[in-house]
Parts: C-alpha cells; sequence; structure tokens
C-alpha cells in the first residue's frame, strides 16, 4: 500500500509539469512558417490548463489578434481533485474578482474566455480574458469539459502524463487538429502507433533526441535537489529548478520540417565511410525474428535498400512520408515477428540466471557465442540478444 500511494504521489507530480514559453511559441511558429493562416478563425482549447499561470494561456491571448483567433477557451482542475495536492497558488486575477469563492476555488475548475476587446483599449489581449467556475472540476472527461471539445477546432495542452492513453483517446474520438507533449516512449503505445503508422499524426518540430524542460511546484523542485543527480532528472537555469523530462509534441497539424528528405548514403558507402564503429567494414544486421536488418543510427539508413529495416523511435523527427512508408513496429502485439522463442533463461551482465519469456518482445540478434558485460540470452543451446524497440520502414518506392 505504501509503495502504491508513494508511485501515485510521484505520477501526480509529474502532471504538474508546466511548459515554458519558449518551447510553446518556438513549436507554434513552425506551424505559422508553413501555413500562416493555420489559428486564423479558429477555436482552440486548452484543457488541462492553469490559466491564471499557464504560458499556453499567456501565448494565445497575447497573440490572439496576430494569429486571427475566432475564440481562445482555457479550462483548468480543481485543486481538490488532483492526485498532487501541494503547490497551489491562487491569483490576484482571482481573489480579487467579485466572483471569487474561497470554497469553488477547490472544489471546481474554472475556465477563461477570449473573444472580444472587453476594457475598450483597441487590444485583444490578456487584459480581455472573462472567468468563471465550470459547474464540475474541470476534468477532460466530464460531459462539460467534452461540450467545450466538441466546440473547439484545435486542441492544445499538457495532458496530466499519468492519463496520456485517455487523453489520447478523447481528441482522436472526434474530428480535431490537436497539438499535445507526452513522453516519447507513447510511440509505442498500440492505441498512439497506429495514428503514426497510418500518417494521421506525427512529431512537432521539437527534436526528439532534445528533452524538455519543465517549471514545477517548488516543493517537487527541493525533491528533485535533494534525491536526484543534477543533469539527469533537472537542471538549474538562472537559479530556477527546471525538471528534465523526454517528451517531444505530438500533433495532426503540418508543418515543413517533416517534409524534408534525409540526405542518406548507399549500403555500400555506409559500410565503406561510415563514422559508427560497428557499421563501419562491418555491415547490417538481420534479426532473427523480424524479415528486417537493424539500423542503429538514423544517418546510417541505406538509401538504397529496399527491403524493410528497423530504426530507432527517435527517427519519427525526421520521418518524411515522401521518402518511407512506416510498416510495423518490434512489439508483440503488433504481431510482425516470424518466430516466438519458448522460454529462455537470461544470463545477467553479472552472470545471474533467470528463466523468462522476456525475449519475444522486441527484435532479437543471433549471436555466436556468449556476449560479456551485456545481457543475453539462451534458448535450446543458441545465444541471443535483444535490442531497443524499433520503428520498421521501408524506402518509398
Amino acid at each position: 500500500m505504501a509503495n502504491s500511494t508513494l508511485s501515485k504521489a510521484k505520477a501526480g507530480k509529474k502532471d504538474e509539469f508546466y511548459t515554458q514559453f519558449y518551447d510553446i511559441e518556438a513549436e507554434m511558429e513552425a506551424y505559422l512558417d508553413y501555413n500562416p493562416d493555420v489559428f486564423r478563425g479558429k477555436t482552440v482549447l486548452l484543457p488541462c490548463d492553469d490559466p491564471e499561470w499557464s504560458n499556453f494561456t499567456k501565448y494565445f491571448a497575447q497573440n490572439f489578434e496576430e494569429l486571427g483567433l475566432k475564440k481562445l477557451i482555457s479550462t483548468s482542475y480543481a485543486p481538490d481533485s488532483k492526485t498532487y495536492k501541494g503547490g497551489t497558488q491562487l491569483s490576484l486575477f482571482e481573489t480579487q474578482s467579485p466572483k471569487f469563492d474561497k470554497d469553488k476555488t477547490r472544489t471546481h475548475g474554472k475556465i477563461f474566455v477570449l473573444t472580444e476587446d472587453t476594457t475598450g483599449d483597441g487590444v485583444i489581449d490578456l487584459d480581455d480574458l472573462q472567468w468563471d467556475y465550470l459547474e464540475g472540476d474541470g476534468d477532460f472527461r466530464s460531459d462539460e469539459v467534452k461540450k467545450l471539445r466538441d466546440e473547439a477546432d484545435i486542441i492544445i495542452t499538457n495532458p496530466p502524463f499519468s492519463l496520456f492513453r485517455e487523453f489520447f483517446t478523447w481528441i482522436t474520438e472526434v474530428n480535431k487538429e490537436y497539438v499535445v507533449i507526452a513522453n516519447k516512449n507513447c510511440v509505442t503505445y498500440k492505441e498512439v502507433f497506429s495514428h503514426i503508422m497510418n500518417n494521421k499524426m506525427w512529431i512537432g518540430y521539437h527534436p526528439m533526441g532534445q528533452d524538455m524542460l519543465f517549471d514545477v511546484p517548488q516543493d517537487f523542485a527541493k525533491s528533485l535537489l535533494e534525491s536526484d543527480k543534477k543533469g539527469s532528472k533537472y537542471r538549474v537555469i538562472n537559479s530556477v529548478v527546471k525538471a528534465r523530462s523526454s517528451s517531444c509534441w505530438f500533433t495532426n497539424i503540418d508543418h515543413g520540417h517533416r517534409h524534408n528528405p534525409l540526405p542518406l548514403m548507399s549500403m555500400a558507402d555506409n559500410i565503406k565511410y561510415s563514422k559508427h564503429k560497428d557499421l563501419k567494414g562491418i555491415g547490417y544486421k538481420s534479426y532473427d525474428n523480424f524479415e528486417a536488418i537493424e539500423v542503429t543510427y538514423t544517418d546510417a539508413i541505406p538509401n538504397d535498400y529496399n527491403g524493410i529495416m528497423g530504426v530507432p523511435i527517435s527517427f519519427l523527427d525526421k520521418y518524411c512520408p515522401e521518402q518511407f512508408e512506416i510498416v510495423g513496429i518490434t512489439k508483440t502485439w503488433f504481431g510482425m515477428a516470424n518466430k516466438t522463442y519458448p522460454k529462455q533463461i537470461q544470463v545477467s551482465k553479472t552472470g545471474k540466471k533467470t528463466v523468462v519469456t522476456k525475449l519475444n518482445d522486441g527484435p532479437v540478434m543471433k549471436q555466436t557465442k556468449p556476449v560479456e558485460g551485456k545481457v543475453y540470452y539462451i534458448v535450446d543451446g543458441s545465444y541471443y540478444t535483444q535490442g531497443y524497440a524499433r520503428i520498421l520502414i521501408r524506402k518509398k518506392q
């Protein structure tokens, strides 16, 4: 029970990661560069937000006219409904308003709407936001927020990490454009990968190889300083602790970066000139359980190979749909493996042996002998190693 409570607390804290203004601005600029009218005449919904403090609300409110928005809607989740109870701070915007209710502020979500110049200064911006308490707690799954979703043209947010599967279903069950932040490993989820494979969703502008930094509540920042090594889970910038997360943007809004073909060499040139020691002069290896070759590095994808290739997940932010097609993923649930292994003996780096069945979930390489310093598996006297999850691609013909 104690471990369960701790896990829920940690998950709740990760749901309180606040996106930096710079990251939002840089991402939206990429869509605007490709289509300057991408937001024009649109209603934008920012659910799972904290409008008074949110950089999402700030960005879209202060750029309302320049973007040509029709309407901006931002909603928050009631503090008492959150798993993580700390870090709540009321704004003067709320407490100095005649609408302020000290009870409702804990139990009800809030809604902020921007449509027109209410101050009479001739500009539509942050000062014109109108707010009220929602009838419920602001949960995105509520009928109240679903109605706002159905009204919107575009949904943009950093949803609770712990609820991403549910949130993804929530946005994809309706025909809306969206830009959302999630952990990179979400691409291996069955419901997510199907959208990527079918070119219904792709990675945003921010590189997958570059972790994102987030603002966090003070007590969480303190716990990071006390328990984690600097650079691993956090960074300190101008004396402010920023949580580090392997996250990226997922979207179905087009941007020019994804239509830039990768400059690649032939298979022969890669083997001859590659900067990678495990490829140069050695060549590409084939999987034992998939009809595909292993391509460990995106820059080593051969441009003249017509078969299937297993590439890192990080390939997706360089994926050009005009250059390659995605045909699968090396996960058991996808069902593309051509071989199933019986129970295996897993040998750890220290030589400890354990009977497992995990070899079936991922790409497998057959080895000629035990592999020193690495985890390997023994099946019927033969030796195998397992690689990371791979996206299976093929050159467009």
